[in-house]
């Protein structure tokens, strides 16, 4: 099928700055789908039927129009944060046809002369403020996709309250357009005053002192979250990161998540990553809304009960991490049952029922254990020693490929160990 639709990247500047073939999709469209500011950019001349967007929004409407050649104005690139990727997901590629204005981006980018591949962006067009946390680095370059004219004001009261305080805020209204405009100002000296709703932010990240500094790799410093004690401290963290992989777009269960540090990393592996924390205590629960916008990921997604009943219905996971109750009944095996084909379980115990539940499971389903034991220097009179932290067993297996058994039998040794031992909860928050 030929494409019938057309993606119409229109700027501030309107109909006057469209190249030639978008000038005639426009024309021979039957219909034009788009903002009501966008529709308002059309000259009278134009015989084409005007749509603007349902609310709430909709593509069934226009995905209704099959039959007849239909335009949809975007601003600027529509593949970039816009609807043209919407409708790509939607259609065949032969069905679409793109024709992209210069984005935001790269007028902003022309404006202030910085190489656009060295700017970090962020979209809050929809999205938590809290977004921006995770790219926070001293000298740091990032763009802003403002949702409205108070997107400016709020941005730098966070970074006030984030420790950065002098970082340099470049406003910039209306871009490519007659109204073009650009504030300039410190975060902690922002000024009051309107913003037009149509602006992009331009940030040069600075830190002022004591601002915490949070490094890209795993392994973040314990006083990065809140917890009450169950917390899979850092080094055992670094670790067991590394043994789930995350790469881009995988989807890891954290299982008793406490203070949901290690879904929190795992999203900020890379920013496709998505994670669910499930977890049953509601102070944990609050613990983990804090700690995953302050630390960025604010799409983490928090599940409420306890495994393995709060797994039903959720999306199959390429990776789970165990991190407490490895000895609840039907927890190991609900998850494995659930993992994707080649993805990884990772279980952590630090008592000794614990480990005898590792070790029983892995006689059934394979994989290995390794025995993590730490020690920090301590001073003992005028001197200082070794104090050793409670050991962690880990176990690490992949579901292999082809593997039918959804519902595996428990072992016959694995039944005595699958009843939490009475004193287990207060020894399992002692995670080192």
């Amino acid at each position: 099928m030929p494409a019938w639709l057309t993606v119409v990247g229109i700027g501030d500047d309107g109909f006057a700055g469209l190249g030639r073939p978008a000038r005639r999709a426009l024309l021979e469209a039957s219909v034009v789908y788009g903002g009501e500011r966008h529709l308002a950019m059309l000259p009278a001349r134009l015989g084409a039927r005007r749509a603007a967007w349902p609310r709430p929004f909709d593509l069934a409407p226009l995905l209704a129009e099959r039959a007849t050649p239909v335009c949809v104005l975007a601003s600027g690139d529509p593949m970039l944060f816009g609807v043209g990727a919407t409708l790509a997901r939607q259609l065949p590629a032969g069905e679409l046809r793109v024709l992209p204005a210069p984005s935001s981006l790269s007028l902003a980018a022309a404006r202030l002369g910085w190489p656009l591949q060295d700017v970090a962006t962020v979209s809050l067009v929809g999205r938590p403020l809290a977004t921006l946390n995770a790219h926070l680095h001293d000298g740091a370059r990032v763009f802003v996709l403002s949702a409205d004219g108070s997107t400016p004001a709020a941005l730098a009261g966070l970074l006030n309250a984030r420790g950065f305080g002098a970082t340099r805020m470049i406003v910039l209204e209306h871009l490519g357009g007659e109204l073009e405009r650009r504030i300039d100002g410190r975060a902690d000296q922002w000024p009051a005053g309107d913003v037009a709703a149509l602006n992009l932010i331009a940030l040069e990240c600075r830190a002022t002192q004591g601002a915490p500094r949070w490094p890209l790799t795993s392994g973040l410093p314990d006083d990065a979250f809140r917890h009450d004690g169950q917390l899979t401290k850092r080094d055992v963290r670094a670790i067991t990161l590394a043994r789930l992989a995350p790469t881009p777009g995988e989807l890891l269960w954290d299982v008793g998540a406490g203070s949901g540090s290690i879904g929190i990393e795992w999203m900020r592996a890379h920013p496709a990553c998505r994670a669910i924390a499930i977890e049953r205590h509601a102070e944990r629960q609050r613990f983990i809304e804090h700690n995953r916008d302050a630390l960025g990921v604010p799409g983490l997604q928090l599940v409420a009960g306890r495994a393995p009943e709060a797994l039903d219905g959720l999306p199959a996971p390429d990776a789970v991490f165990i991190g407490g109750g490895v000895t609840a009944p039907g927890v190991l095996d609900a998850c494995w049952a659930r993992l994707r084909e080649g993805g990884r379980l990772v279980a952590n115990a630090v008592t000794l029922q614990g480990e005898a539940a590792l070790m029983a499971w892995r006689a059934q389903h394979g994989g290995t254990l390794t025995r993590i034991a730490l020690a920090d220097a301590q001073p003992l009179g005028g001197f200082d020693t070794w104090r050793q932290a409670l050991p962690i067993t880990l176990l690490d297996v992949t579901r292999p490929a082809g593997d039918a058994a959804r519902h595996p039998h428990p072992h016959p040794h694995q039944h005595q160990h699958q009843h939490p031992h009475p004193h287990q909860h207060q020894h399992q928050h002692q995670q080192p």
